[in-house]
């Protein structure tokens, strides 16, 4: 993956792996042999361009193991088909899920790569049919293929978001009930969760999220903590963060450092109540 290679002003990600998963994480590799806490997500988990990501702030502020099992860009989909990292998290004593976009896993209408689940690998007769004016071997990434049918007809669109939310919701469910500890859902967002119609307009991460899909999928975890960056964190901007100056405009897509000590802040009590 790109990310393990930095240059000269980004940062060592001290990448890892745990059993015999091929999915990187960041590093340093956590301790598993007493109590631990694990923590799946996204490119916020993993913490790009952040010396310090909330899951190294809540080890500090616990005194316990954390493993960041964050990956970036990941989908549902990682988690599920790397045995390994399942093991790992069902093995914490508590296990934080951040709740990604629905974009990044396969579904009836589109497969994406199995480990890196934004890149788009092919579209499946039902959406070529569904979109005969669209040429798909123009796409290989999951929002720009999302971003192009919304803009093509959104109608026809709202078919295929309808099918992602139904598979997100398929795959929340296995993901939580594979997962014999303690859960704890967590919503980190520069905005707290949309309605569905503001959600359809994919101008909100995670993507095509919204209070419906999460009251649907609150009841098969244990708990639910929202963290939305407060005002006066995301105007930070990119105060914080390291990176190489190429990697500028994906930098300021990213949540600052000041947003993660935020989330520390909150999710640190919220998984001591439950251990």
């Amino acid at each position: 993956m790109a990310f393990a290679f930095p240059g000269a002003a980004a940062l060592d990600y001290s990448v890892c792996r745990y059993g015999s998963s091929k999915v990187q994480f960041r590093g340093p590799r956590c301790d598993l042999s007493g109590p631990y806490v694990a923590c799946l997500g996204g490119t916020e988990t993993f913490g790009k361009f952040v010396p310090s990501p909330y899951p190294t702030l809540v080890q500090e502020k616990l005194g316990m193991p954390i493993a960041n099992l964050g990956c970036v860009n990941a989908g549902i989909d990682v988690f599920l088909n790397e045995p390994a990292i399942a093991d790992v998290a069902a093995g914490a004593k508590v296990t934080v899920v951040q709740i990604l976009g629905v974009q990044n896993l396969s579904n009836r209408y589109y497969t994406v790569h199995p480990r890196r689940n934004d890149r788009f690998v092919h579209a499946a007769p039902g959406l070529k049919t569904l979109f005969r004016d669209i040429d798909f071997t123009e796409f290989h990434f999951t929002r720009h293929l999302l971003g192009a049918l919304a803009r093509k007809s959104p109608d026809r669109f709202e078919i295929v978001a309808e099918e992602l939310r139904m598979a997100w919701l398929s795959r929340m469910k296995l993901l939580l009930a594979r997962l014999s500890s303690q859960t704890l859902l967590l919503w980190v967002a520069n905005h707290a969760p949309p309605n569905r119609a503001d959600a359809a307009s994919l101008q909100h991460d995670p993507l095509l999220i919204d209070t419906e899909l999460l009251a649907a999928i609150r009841p098969f975890a244990t708990g639910y903590l929202e963290v939305k960056g407060s005002p006066m964190a995301q105007l930070n901007g990119l105060r914080g963060l390291a990176f190489a100056e190429f990697d500028r405009p994906a930098a300021a897509e990213v949540l600052g450092p000041a947003v993660h000590h935020e989330v520390a802040l909150a999710l640190a009590p919220a998984i001591r109540a439950l251990l």
